[in-house]
């Protein structure tokens, strides 16, 4: 590929696909609210620029193949916030991916669009939105933008619901929910690299044995993540008391976001669970 974008570049997901995306392409525009980057790739470029501003991202996706679309508030927060940033921002992605020819949108939604389905349901794909928080509504607004931009502009894109993207496995509820770095990694790139996607949804989970999706129907992308959280189990049970039956925490995939008042900090949530099966 000659030139690909990739926005949230400073952040803990967009850090770990800089090297992998500036290894697929001649050009690799990165993009973020920090001053600088460091250890820029021989063929990457940094640009600061806010995914709410339109002509910002008009104008670096110029002569580019797609965009990898990481770049949005990883939480939840106040509605204001969410709005410029991951639903407005959405928009922008797709406009400047229209206006300028690119053939596909690279995008990291979550598990938070889909977050009120309870967990033993093992849905699919194919599962309505069920949104947990105004974090999830911006994912279903996207992918749903992805959809109409696929229908009537031809746009491809790739929505990866990605779940609990971390080095290991942090708590018990992370053994169903656990994305590798790796893993990671190999769903970007099969999501760049795969000749036709149209309109793809695909579970950014790796091969968890109590994975709690189905990603069946995602097939034809080539996604084939090789770690399991089970290799943690056995030491995270051992250090992380009985696991409430009745908490929505437990009961829904979207786990804290589940339970946390809407504008209130999902991760936040999730830090103190982590903090919690540690003691």
């Amino acid at each position: 590929m000659k030139k690909l974008v990739l926005t949230g570049a400073a952040g803990a997901l967009g850090s770990q696909l800089r090297a992998p995306l500036a290894a697929m392409c001649d050009e690799l525009i990165s993009t973020d609210l920090v001053d600088n980057l460091d250890a820029l790739a021989p063929n990457e470029t940094y640009v600061k620029a806010d995914v709410s501003d339109l002509d910002a991202m008009v104008e670096i996706s110029k002569g580019a193949d797609m965009f990898v679309h990481f770049g949005a508030i990883a939480d939840e927060d106040v509605w204001d916030n969410i709005l410029q940033s991951n639903i407005i921002g959405a928009y922008n992605i797709w406009e400047a991916a229209y206006r300028n020819g690119l053939k596909r949108v690279v995008y990291a939604s979550s598990v938070h669009a889909v977050g009120m389905h309870p967990t033993t349901d093992t849905i699919g794909i194919d599962a309505p939105h069920k949104p947990d928080t105004y974090y999830g509504l911006a994912k279903c607004f996207a992918e749903d933008l992805a959809s109409l931009f696929w229908d009537k502009r031809g746009i491809e894109s790739v929505c990866m619901r990605i779940f609990s993207a971390t080095p290991k496995p942090m708590n018990a509820r992370a053994i169903s929910t656990w994305l590798s770095p790796d893993d990671l990694v190999q769903l970007v790139e099969k999501s760049v690299s795969h000749p036709v996607v149209g309109k793809t949804i695909v579970y950014g989970i790796s091969n968890n044995d109590r994975a709690v999706v189905d990603n069946s129907q995602a097939g034809h992308l080539g996604f084939r993540p090789k770690d399991n959280a089970e290799d943690y189990a056995a030491e995270i049970f051992a250090n992380t008391a009985p696991l409430d039956n009745k908490d929505p925490a437990n009961l829904m995939i979207g786990g804290p976001f589940a339970t946390v008042a809407l504008g209130n900090s999902g991760v936040a949530g999730i830090t103190a669970m982590n903090t919690k099966d540690n003691t």
